[in-house]
């Protein structure tokens, strides 16, 4: 029997190409959940499909693999805090954390970015530099005052406002520097090899999603602020994410222009700047 006029009952061909598409999302979203996780951090996740598809959902849940990363530092920190171990340890360990959960690859792509900017050679030089796998003099003094800013910072957080702003702290910096990979995903953005996670992931994520999530994203980071310090902690736990992301597009752009794109180097170099200058910013103040 047809339906009647003005029935609101989809045709069998419509209905069918709804249900193909609503799980071809869901697939889509599964896909993308492992490659994040698989990617980014050390989780045993198996990661199904290695194409430019999975790239960009698996860049737009980045901050869900940082939310999780983010969690376990301020576990971790608010273990130390709860057991008598004092700020500074706890400090410590939530610092520690996202280094073991990614097995250092972002903090080992911090100093190789250093190395390459530090370099001083033309671009293909310098990307051979990075590849090295030692480390030169930049990357080390990069790397020692990234490590000593995050700790004193979080200190700070543990010691003079208590140990619900340092987890707190913890969770947001850890979901705002993932933000910061989604961002450098964004189309424009070009690959510096042809290999690589960076060829992979370079250019994936449209501007208009990327843009959706960051707007998710702050509002989540206020919303966290809010919960502890009312209107003005909203303010200031969104300034941070604002200019953690600031600093991460800095850091971005340079590497661009000085190495012709992207390398996975230059997403571990973006992800931590973005830790750093969220976790300095929550101390002031």
């Amino acid at each position: 029997m047809p339906p009647a006029p003005g029935s609101c009952v989809l045709p069998t061909t419509l209905r069918a190409v709804t249900i193909s598409r609503t799980r071809t999302g869901a697939r889509a979203s599964a896909d993308g959940i492992r490659f994040a996780f698989g990617t980014l951090t050390v989780l045993p996740v198996r990661v199904t499909r290695w194409d430019r598809e999975a790239a960009r959902a698996g860049m737009l849940w980045a901050p869900l693999a940082g939310l999780v990363v983010g969690l376990a530092a301020a576990a971790a920190g608010g273990l130390f805090w709860f057991l008598g171990a004092g700020p500074l340890l706890a400090a410590v360990a939530s610092a520690s954390v996202p280094a073991v959960l990614t097995r250092g690859l972002h903090l080992d792509g911090l100093a190789d970015t250093a190395d390459g900017l530090g370099s001083g050679k033309p671009a293909e030089d310098a990307l051979r530099i990075m590849k090295q796998s030692d480390i030169g003099p930049f990357g080390v003094v990069t790397l020692l005052f990234a490590l000593l800013a995050q700790v004193a910072a979080l200190h700070e957080l543990y010691a003079a406002e208590g140990w619900a702003y340092g987890m707190a702290g913890a969770a947001v910096t850890g979901t705002v520097a993932r933000l910061a990979l989604t961002l450098a995903s964004r189309a424009s953005v070009p690959a510096a090899r042809p290999e690589g996670l960076g060829a992979v992931v370079a250019g994936t994520v449209p501007v208009r999603w990327a843009l959706a999530v960051t707007v998710l994203v702050l509002v989540a980071a206020a919303g966290a602020g809010a919960a502890l310090g009312g209107p003005y902690g909203a303010l200031r736990h969104a300034l941070a994410a604002g200019v953690a992301l600031a600093a991460a597009q800095w850091l971005l752009g340079r590497c661009v222009r000085r190495f012709g794109g992207v390398t996975g180097d230059v997403f571990g170099a973006v992800e931590e700047t973005a830790a750093t200058a969220a976790l300095v910013v929550l101390t002031f103040g």
